[in-house]
């Protein structure tokens, strides 16, 4: 295979014949006369290009009906495919050959192809034994992975050239050609090799006109983000998310069904999943995240009838979410009412102050400023109360739910007589939709099993037939879900701050079956967080866990 002395220039025939001879590169003699050749092919191949580029699939493929077969043959040949400006190269022209959209069966049929030509460019199966490898002294994966490395660096090169310098758009990277790289890109999706490609697409200038990047491209990054199949830079994934609302979706719910699924999360696990969804960062970043992750909560919350668990995740997320907002970069910080545009102020101010920064000496009044407040905003007909009113308030108050757990801590702890503004917060927690009589008979009930429990909260000999008359006016008062968690809230508190709680806490938990985990899980948190050193709760704590633990 002596080397020709002279090559036309522009000779698909030649180069076709070339590489059918040279066929995959198995043998010595044929890996050494690509080498002699290769400088010439790459030369041809720019060429090849050069023309490409200004044509669509059909009317290349009519003009020049040898390139399909000869770019596939180079693909399979490792000789080519192993130098960094060939691949390039190969990789342009079948890029320019690809259709975003196909007008054809023959357009349809060369992106079957060119896709399979991708797959097996970034696959490490088909060339196990492959001699040209050995002698190169890397092993199939390397080989590949090192294929895949130099593919992706041609692209990023180009795409940061080219496409986002701001001053304008060479013909091959108008939205069309973008659009078609995308689809291009989807089998290197989950290629970790292939991150800074997709994330140079990722931010690549959008066009005025709309998004420029396929749809199914960013539905395919979206999933392998979710699988933990590639990582990318966060304010990639924000990108993704703001440019591809299902995307933001998908993870928020993903979340929600994690944490629902497996209820007995601790609240550090559940801390953990939450801040690594990187929702809570995102969305202090832009109110338009957190308007749609916030309707996703809303729209699961209500769906579940008020589950303890999703309200336990809201407002896991509101606190990480605050963290997030107040330690973020001060430079354009969006105001907190950018993302409660419908509370009123000075309830948005009192339910956001997180109780770990408020003595617990006055929390008492804390507690009661927050009910004036809620109740001017839910009550007041004339100062804007309504329907819609009220339940913006209600999911408020869900949102920033530790304030209600304080509250119940207080109604059982306390010495004090038992306050009617606290019970009102507990019963409109529990029971945002209740007409006026209805909440008027709960408070009645809930103040006589609070009154109950708190002639029991000193003693130290008790057993569970003491608490008998307690649980008699809780079932005979709770038809509805919202009713039963109120009063398993009071007993919980009970058992946790009681004098005599932890020795009936065993038989007591089998008695409350709705919402018990959450509500352990808000209990933990309480009392690791607001520097509640009171040990025997957390000791009755610990043993109302364990006992559930093996109880599921």
């Amino acid at each position: 295979m002596a080397q020709q002395s002279t090559i036309p220039a522009f000779c698909l025939e030649y180069w076709q014949n070339k590489a059918v001879e040279w066929g995959q590169a198995t043998t010595l003699a044929s890996q050494q006369d690509v080498c002699l050749h290769l400088q010439q092919l790459k030369d041809f191949l720019q060429q090849i290009f050069q023309k490409l580029q200004h044509m669509n699939t059909t009317a290349a493929i009519k003009t020049f009906p040898l390139v399909g077969q000869l770019l596939g043959r180079l693909c399979w040949n490792p000789c080519v495919v192993a130098d960094e400006e060939s691949q390039r190269t190969l990789l342009q022209c079948l890029w320019c050959l690809y259709s975003a959209e196909p007008q054809n069966a023959i357009e349809l049929k060369a992106n079957d192809w060119i896709q399979s030509l991708i797959r097996h460019l970034i696959s490490d199966s088909e060339t196990e034994n492959n001699s040209f490898i050995q002698i190169l002294g890397y092993t199939s994966e390397e080989y590949h992975s090192n294929v895949v490395k130099c593919m992706v660096s041609s692209l990023v090169t180009e795409l940061r050239e080219s496409c986002c310098n701001g001053i304008h758009m060479p013909k091959r990277f108008t939205p069309d050609r973008l659009h078609s790289l995308s689809v291009f890109c989807i089998p290197l999706v989950t290629c970790s090799e292939a991150a800074p490609l997709i994330e140079a697409l990722l931010t690549c200038c959008e066009s005025g006109s709309g998004e420029t990047l396929s749809a199914d491209f960013l539905k395919a990054v979206g999933t392998a983000l979710l699988q933990k199949k590639i990582g990318l830079q966060e304010t990639v994934i924000i990108g993704l998310w703001l440019r591809y609302l299902p995307s933001l979706e998908n993870v928020t719910l993903h979340l929600i069904e994690t944490v629902v699924s497996i209820p007995h999360f601790s609240p550090q696990e559940m801390e953990s999943l939450i801040n690594d969804s990187l929702l809570p960062k995102a969305s202090a970043r832009h109110p338009h995240i957190f308007m749609i992750v916030d309707t996703i909560f809303r729209n699961i919350l209500l769906e579940s009838d008020g589950n303890l668990l999703v309200q336990t995740l809201m407002q896991m997320f509101t606190r990480s979410f605050i963290q997030a907002l107040l330690f973020g970069e001060a430079q354009d910080k969006p105001p907190l009412k950018a993302f409660f545009p419908h509370n009123p102020q000075p309830l948005l101010m009192a339910l956001l102050k997180h109780p770990s920064d408020v003595p617990s000496q006055v929390w008492p009044q804390h507690l009661l400023c927050i009910v004036e407040t809620l109740k001017v905003a839910v009550e007041d007909k004339d100062n804007g109360g309504s329907q819609r009113g009220l339940f913006e308030n209600w999911f408020l108050l869900v949102h920033c739910g530790d304030w209600v757990d304080i509250a119940a801590q207080q109604l059982i702890a306390s010495k004090a007589e038992t306050s009617e503004a606290l019970l009102w917060l507990l019963a409109f927690y529990h029971h945002p939709n209740n007409e006026n009589q209805q909440r008027t008979k709960l408070l009645a009930v809930a103040r006589k099993v609070c009154d109950h429990l708190k002639v029991l909260f000193s003693s130290t000999t008790l057993s569970l037939s003491h608490l008998q008359t307690s649980l008699d006016l809780a079932e005979a008062n709770s038809e509805e879900s919202g009713s039963k968690y109120l009063f398993n809230q009071l007993f919980l508190n009970f058992l946790l701050f009681s004098a005599g709680g932890q020795v009936i806490a065993k038989d007591a938990v089998h008695l409350m079956t709705h919402g018990i985990s959450a509500m352990l899980a808000g209990a933990e948190h309480r009392l690791n967080s607001y520097g509640l050193m009171d040990y025997k709760a957390h000791r009755t704590l610990k043993l109302l866990q364990e006992h559930l633990k093996r109880k599921a």
